[in-house]
């Protein structure tokens, strides 16, 4: 039976908490008003609870949260009602399960995220995806910190780049990004780790980072630290209108792009 999270919180603060969830990479959220006044929130970060215990720890509040059982066809009935998402008309991220022949795109990346973030539908991936339309040429080079499913260096790598790296602290994000490389063709490109972002050596081309803005300042010293001299750091997981204080910490890294959809921002940044 699946693992789940009870969530338990107050009706002023339910859609920030929400919020925090969605930003987690949760891809289903069920509420539940209480005639107490309070406000459960239902969903699944995976079935490792040391994973899903330091993902809840990364939030910049504390959570009144539990574990629980949850029903397998409450665990996965979100699949029925998911959609091809289109990133510009020649590009879609499509759900593995379902018929890519709805989508009309060109370039069609099939995702299956399991217990992961990133099916492709959250603002911040969306755009995060939009962005890299433009910045990817033959033979770039690409890690995506916070990688989930991979949907971002596994898009990277169909489009063009030379090398993708995934990183990631959830231990699902190495079979499910694995399986979703393989599922796309790249896999011989792709390479995904939970090691710390000290033990990585290299520096790459494109750097992004798709996670909420606490980490992204905790992590800002090693994230310029991964960008080529002439490379670019993408950045996501903010709230449009509330990220200075991200983009203090990541200079002299300077904005020379950004795209907001529904709230969220993604920004560009070069040296």
């Amino acid at each position: 039976m699946p693992l789940g999270i009870a969530v338990t919180t107050t009706p002023t603060e339910v859609e920030y908490v929400a919020d925090l969830l969605w930003g987690l990479g949760v891809v289903a959220l069920s509420e539940h008003w209480q005639s107490t006044g309070v406000v459960i929130l239902r969903t699944s970060l995976g079935d490792d609870r040391a994973a899903v215990t330091a993902s809840l720890n990364t939030l910049p509040v504390e959570l009144d949260w539990m574990f629980e059982d949850i029903d397998d066809n409450v665990g996965t009935e979100w699949r029925d009602h998911v959609a091809p998402v289109a990133i510009t008309p020649d590009l879609a991220i499509v759900p593995a399960w379902i018929d890519g022949s709805v989508s009309s795109a060109r370039t069609k990346i099939l995702i299956d995220p399991g217990p992961t973030f990133g099916l492709g539908d959250h603002p911040t991936t969306r755009a995060c995806l939009s962005l890299m339309t433009s910045l990817i040429e033959p033979g770039t080079t690409v890690i995506d910190v916070g990688c989930g499913s991979g949907v971002l260096g596994i898009t990277a790598l169909v489009l063009g780049a030379s090398l993708a790296v995934g990183v990631d602290i959830t231990p699902a994000a190495l079979e499910v990004s694995t399986e979703n490389a393989r599922r796309n063709g790249v896999q011989s490109k792709w390479m995904v780790t939970t090691n710390d972002l000290t033990t990585i050596a290299n520096r790459y081309d494109l750097v992004f980072a798709n996670i909420l803005a606490p980490t992204l300042i905790d992590l800002s010293d090693e994230l310029k630290r991964l960008v080529e001299p002439d490379g670019r750091l993408v950045v996501s997981g903010v709230l449009d209108g509330h990220f200075d204080h991200v983009l203090v910490a990541l200079e002299p890294l300077r904005v020379v792009d950004s795209l907001m959809i529904d709230g969220w921002a993604a920004v560009v940044l070069e040296r």
